[in-house]
């Protein structure tokens, strides 16, 4: 146990997490911990940051010294850190601790790519008059075009923290791997002050339109992964893009209509169908519980009304109407592995989402037992990549290369 506060708890361990492809160290995660206070979130910000500035500096230090194995270690760590330190600071306007604490997660992790082997590619996608920010992770050892896996976000990650959730197990399977945030999303967010959006098959478009040229991409073996609401955001993208060889959702979500419907059962049908003209007075017991939650507060009002764009409970209603994932489900064409978290309450739509699917498809169980029945699998982390990648070794496999 990390934290007596269950919402602390829950972001420490994610933090942790990261262990298994170095992006934490247990007695760091421990000792930072033990100095915050439940519930303190200005403790949160100070000693999370202070542990970053100690692991960054031990990066400097090496690289100096010209160990950039042991910097680029510690670089990775400290970008986590940096991450973790500004969550709780989530919210509008952006405050100066999310702005400074993205600012070193994003030059910590950039010392890390430069650093890796091969280095890890910064780029820029062209998209709507601006770009958005990624990394093109080139498949260890490879030589000439290989199967590519592009990792969607979701609410609240970055796209460092998704080299995590993806890349780096790809390239040791020998795929590319390109990440990228979108709007609503790190720096896109933070930064260029973008919002969601729910037709994100606009968003992928732009990155197809991206990573289908290179040289080093194998263009009939292009998959595409979402993690979080990411799972969302990959199924509705995947319902236009026929391009795509291959789709994951982890876990599988039609949206945020039908999960928001279910929170807010008990309100009047008219002021769910009609929100913006419904008397605010009718919201406000559900608000009094969000606001009674501090986990609850700050994944509906911190971060959901931030990255959408919104200021109030029924403004979130009405436009969670457009995210749903009805029609494109029934479009997509290529295969599809459905994760399904037996202990997360937002994977419960799984099964029906399986049901629904026209296309091959893979229904794919995370338990409780197996230690990974939790939101994204995340504490059986290696256990979920042997799982989707040696499906996707299967899927990928049938597919045939290019003439020469």
């Amino acid at each position: 146990m990390l934290s007596a506060d269950a919402f602390f708890q829950e972001q420490a361990m994610r933090t942790l997490a990261h262990v298994l492809y170095g992006g934490a160290d247990i007695g760091e995660c421990m000792k930072t911990m033990s100095r915050i206070p439940p519930g303190d979130k200005t403790a949160w910000h100070r000693e999370w940051t202070l542990t970053a500035d100690r692991v960054a500096s031990i990066g400097d230090a090496c690289s100096r010294s010209g160990h950039d194995v042991s910097a680029r270690e510690a670089y990775l760590r400290a970008s986590n850190y940096y991450r973790t330190s500004y969550l709780m600071h989530y919210g509008a306007p952006t405050a100066q601790e999310v702005l400074r604490g993205f600012e070193r997660e994003s030059s910590t992790f950039q010392a890390f790519a430069s650093r890796s082997d091969p280095p890890l590619e910064p780029v820029e996608i062209p998209y709507e008059g601006t770009t958005l920010p990624g990394y093109f992770c080139r498949a260890d050892g490879a030589a000439g075009h290989r199967g590519t896996l592009i990792a969607t976000n979701g609410y609240d990650s970055t796209v460092h923290e998704m080299y995590f959730a993806f890349a780096a197990a790809a390239t040791r399977r020998g795929y590319n791997c390109l990440l990228f945030d979108g709007p609503g999303q790190g720096r896109v967010l933070i930064q260029q002050g973008l919002t969601f959006r729910p037709d994100w098959e606009h968003v992928l478009r732009a990155v197809m339109d991206f990573v289908l040229p290179r040289p080093d991409v194998e263009s009939t073996r292009v998959a595409l992964a979402g993690w979080s609401f990411g799972g969302y955001l990959a199924l509705r993208a995947a319902g236009s893009e026929h391009r795509l060889a291959a789709c994951i959702a982890d876990p599988g979500l039609s949206g945020l209509w039908e999960p928001l419907q279910a929170m807010l059962s008990g309100l009047p049908a008219q002021a769910l169908a009609q929100p913006l003209e419904a008397d605010p007075s009718i919201f406000a017991p559900f608000m009094a519980q969000v606001e009674s939650s501090t986990g609850l507060y700050w994944k509906i009002v911190q971060r959901a009304f931030w990255a959408h764009g919104v200021r109030s409970l029924p403004e979130y209603v009405d436009l969670a109407k457009h995210y749903t994932n009805d029609d494109a489900i029934q479009s997509i064409r290529c295969p599809v592995f459905l994760a399904w978290e037996e202990s997360d309450v937002l994977a419960r739509g799984v099964p029906d989402i399986f049901a629904r699917l026209r296309a091959p498809k893979t229904l794919a169980r995370f338990l409780d037992t197996e230690g990974a029945g939790d939101h994204c699998a995340m504490m059986a982390r290696s256990l979920f990549h042997q799982r989707m990648f040696d499906w996707l070794d299967d899927v990928l496999g049938a597919v045939p290369a290019p003439a020469a």
